[in-house]
């Protein structure tokens, strides 16, 4: 990428200004990212070597046990070194390489979650139809759609954000490069940029977050007239996906709907879509699954035999 203006590098605040906190918050988020790895690692290679990968449900669970993993690799291991690490800079090429990867499987992520409740609203409300519309042609096509609408959004968010000048202070309040925060150094008028950054992304997230809301209370309208067993099972595998949800989009509404002058809280609610939530998916989608556990003894028992056989 060619810089047209006159920052050549950033320096990252990074998450906290407390130098006694920082040994501490090192070896926190370092564990939790290693859970993350090894726990997605866990869910993906389960659902890869059982029966699990041939049930739609799993498929999307598949898909996002791999984007978890590769959408926290995109800032942890660089705010985990930044607290330990005096220097704090990143070049302006790395600042928006990291901008565009971070928005576009942020953006994966967070349509592989429509995808899920989509799966969960046929399952429940159309249960006769369920193989046919949910059917593996169908659901690459929607995996496929995920990745490329997320690789345009990414693109637009980079190209906003390559327009602007930089040729003040260089020092980003964040701990990550992202665009809120990249928007309150440019030395021109942002208004409408930090507009088009509520579009772009705080309106994707918003929407997304309502579409979701509204299937999840239709699926609820629909559960009326099954039994109670038949309600208790379906709200099963709901509750998972739901908590989910939660954890990952009310903190990124929380972050890109307020506009950019607005008060700061930005790292502490990117942590929770960043850090928290792909850490505790795996524990969500496995402690409440019977079908989960159940397979993942299988898997480990089947690769012990084979390893000491």
């Amino acid at each position: 990428m060619e810089n047209h203006n006159n920052a050549t590098k950033f320096i990252l605040s990074g998450l906290l200004m407390k130098e006694e906190m920082k040994v501490t918050c090192f070896v926190i988020f370092t564990l939790c990212y290693l859970s993350i790895l090894l726990g997605n690692f866990i869910v993906f290679i389960t659902i890869t070597y059982s029966h699990l990968i041939q049930q739609p449900m799993y498929y999307f669970l598949w898909h996002l046990s791999f984007i978890d993993p590769c959408f926290t690799s995109t800032t942890a291991p660089r705010m985990i070194s930044d607290l330990i690490d005096s220097d704090n800079t990143i070049s302006y090429n790395c600042c928006m390489t990291q901008l565009f990867t971070f928005h576009f499987l942020g953006g994966v992520e967070m349509f592989i979650l429509v995808i899920m409740a989509f799966d969960r609203y046929v399952a429940i409300c159309k249960p006769l139809h369920y193989m046919i519309i949910v059917n593996r042609q169908r659901c690459n096509m929607l995996i496929l759609l995920a990745w490329l609408v997320a690789f345009w959004h990414s693109v637009a968010q980079l190209f906003l954000i390559l327009r602007l000048p930089f040729c003040g202070p260089n020092q980003i309040d964040h701990y990550i490069c992202d665009s809120k925060a990249l928007i309150k150094l440019a030395c021109t008028d942002t208004h409408v940029a930090s507009i088009l950054v509520i579009a772009n992304t705080g309106m994707v997230v918003l929407t997304t977050f309502l579409v979701l809301v509204a299937s999840y209370i239709i699926i609820l309208y629909n559960l009326r007239n099954h039994s109670s067993e038949g309600r208790r099972k379906a709200l099963s595998t709901c509750v998972s996906h739901v908590m989910v949800v939660v954890l990952f989009f009310v903190p990124a509404i929380s972050t890109y709907i307020p506009p950019p002058n607005s008060v700061d809280n930005d790292k502490e609610f990117s942590v929770f879509y960043t850090v928290i939530a792909p850490m505790l998916n795996p524990l969500i989608y496995t402690l409440r699954n019977v079908e989960m556990k159940n397979a993942m003894r299988k898997v480990l028992c089947r690769k012990l035999f084979f390893l000491f056989k």
